[in-house]
């Protein structure tokens, strides 16, 4: 069995309590205009090409979609190439030891993974078979069955929401979101406990008072374990133009726009919320920031570390 995959990053930080590997399938079926990964929209294998690199050398005339071509002014990239789960689980597993340390584990993210379910449920059955905590990252634009098929293998659910309102939504990406909001409930009703809602703060999309007023009244009702806001970044700006597209013209919101509206979202508290956040996430008021989960983990760090000084021990950092 293979998929297409277009990177597997290890060490990552944000994808997911602790440390962790996260697996980037190819392949998306909603068109987000601020997408910081467009490779990942596409489900076959393509060619990023950096015109501001290229020296002319011609070596890489013939070369087609050869994934083993390395330009040596790291003008052309091939991104996407097929992946066996023996593969994915054998760069996985050399982490092991820093997942044990810090809580970590596998994320698998897109794209959108859930297309590729069969692929998808082998990767999640292996982890879990070995003991290694599983993440799924999903926009959620996927039958109910799809859920159904990975809810006993997967340990916690990343849960994409981009906005509440349906015709916004289907500007933004192309696709309505009634079937999102759908499986968010029902996901929300099955495993609200080992779920977490990702909003992305995209000025002129979503970025306004009305609109995250309209999410916090739809995220009122969802039982989860807690919410994180999604700053927009420009940093794969280059890429669009990489794949011969225009990008879209977004821009980063400001620290009070995003501190405004956290305090929106923390006015829909999680019914029945967990007793303990995950990953930095605070319960009580529901919502954090990728940046404040970044720095309560430094903070979680710096406590263990003086602990343990005090207790005469000492853990290797990872």
């Amino acid at each position: 069995m293979k998929a297409m995959l277009f990177d597997i990053q290890r060490n990552s930080y944000v994808d997911g309590p602790g440390i962790r590997t996260t697996v980037f399938f190819k392949g998306c079926n909603l068109r987000c205009g601020w997408c910081h990964n467009p490779e990942s929209q596409r489900p076959e294998s393509q060619i990023l090409y950096y015109r501001d690199k290229c020296a002319g050398c011609g070596r890489c005339r013939g070369a087609g979609d050869d994934p083993d071509f390395l330009c040596f002014h790291d003008a052309r990239e091939v991104c996407g190439r097929e992946y066996t789960v023996g593969e994915v689980w054998g760069i996985i597993e050399r982490d092991r030891a820093y997942y044990d340390a810090s809580g970590g584990g596998a994320t698998f993210s897109g794209g959108e993974c859930m297309l590729q379910l069969d692929f998808l449920e082998a990767n999640l059955k292996k982890c879990r078979e070995n003991g290694v905590h599983t993440a799924v990252d999903t926009a959620g634009c996927v039958p109910w069955e799809s859920f159904e098929r990975i809810l006993p293998w997967t340990d916690l659910f990343l849960y994409d929401l981009k906005c509440a309102s349906e015709d916004l939504h289907r500007e933004g990406t192309g696709v309505s979101n009634r079937l999102i909001l759908e499986n968010l409930a029902r996901l929300a009703e099955r495993r609200g406990d080992d779920l977490v809602v990702r909003i992305p703060v995209i000025p002129g999309f979503n970025a306004s008072e009305e609109e995250m007023r309209k999410t916090a009244e739809i995220l009122k009702g969802i039982r989860r374990r807690g919410t994180e806001l999604l700053p927009y970044h420009g940093m794969g700006e280059h890429k669009y133009a990489a794949l011969g597209r225009k990008a879209g013209a977004f821009r980063a919101p400001a620290k009070e726009e995003t501190a405004a509206f956290e305090e929106i979202l923390k006015g829909a508290a999680a019914p029945q919320a967990p007793a303990s956040g995950i990953g930095g996430l605070r319960p009580e008021s529901a919502c954090a920031t990728i940046g404040e989960k970044k720095n309560n983990r430094r903070e979680r760090r710096k406590d263990k570390e003086n602990d343990d000084g005090q207790s005469g021990t000492s853990e290797a950092a990872v």
